[in-house]
């Protein structure tokens, strides 16, 4: 079945009580970190966190918030802007292979490769021919990642409405610890909001590896919902600590 995302709410269920849940998320965010030290530790698995979503939709105060208490050693985070010269002189995956994490490691990609399927779509920059078969390497490359590296991939679309969104773009201005996220550009992508939507909707509903719609009007259900997924993805690789073989002598 294809995902529409207008027919998803972009808020936390009803019955679902701020203060219980984040509770619930700190103890998830503990057991996160307990994780990865042991994933770093056997240094035999990795993951990629791939956060996707419009302009103010929580993707750095997701990063913030889920893997607070992660060891450093173990993990990094990337945001993908645009291309430099040097990138553009590449194949499109090239700047994204080079950021994937090494084994033990837990890699988080702040936007990524679909922004070649989104954003240069959205403006018209490539054609929808040129965007399928980029979709189609999207998936190869996933799956590589996958299937033959050892290396889970988790995919969280963070699903906020225009309305927050516009809520949260006016906080940048009004607000002067936020002025530095401040950019007028991020007011003019908004105005392709719909187009936005056609091009998510296409790469979510062609992914041969599934994505998670994480609701992200309030920001304490979004931090529950991607913890959550990676809590149990984690538990779901199983890491073990390394042991010293036991001598016969």
């Amino acid at each position: 079945m294809s995902v529409k995302l207008a027919q998803i709410s972009t808020l936390p269920p009803e019955d679902f009580k701020k203060k219980k849940i984040e509770a619930k998320t700190i103890d998830m965010v503990i057991k996160i970190g307990e994780l990865q030290h042991k994933l770093y530790a056997e240094g035999k698995q990795s993951l990629l966190v791939i956060l996707q979503g419009m302009d103010a939709s929580g993707k750095d105060g997701t990063i913030k918030t889920v893997f607070a208490d992660c060891n450093p050693s173990g993990i990094d985070t990337f945001a993908f802007k645009k291309p430099t010269e040097e990138e553009f002189a590449h194949d499109f995956l090239w700047r994204i292979s080079r950021k994937t994490p090494l084994k033990g490691n837990i890699m988080i990609f702040n936007r990524s490769q679909y922004e070649d399927i989104l954003i240069q779509r959205v403006h018209k920059w490539i054609d929808d021919e040129k965007a399928e078969k980029r979709m189609k390497s999207i998936n190869a490359f996933e799956e590589l990642l996958q299937y033959d590296n050892n290396t889970r991939v988790l995919k969280f679309y963070m699903h906020i409405s225009p309305e927050r969104q516009q809520e949260k773009l006016q906080e940048r201005i009004d607000d002067p610890a936020k002025n530095w996220k401040h950019k007028a550009a991020d007011w003019e992508e908004n105005d392709h909001w719909d187009e936005y939507m056609r091009c998510y909707e296409y790469a979510i509903n062609n992914s041969s590896i599934p994505w998670h719609i994480a609701p992200s009007d309030k920001r304490w259900y979004r931090n529950y919902f991607i913890a959550k997924v990676v809590l149990d993805t984690l538990e779901n690789i199983n890491p073990k600590l390394p042991l010293l073989e036991k001598s016969n002598g």
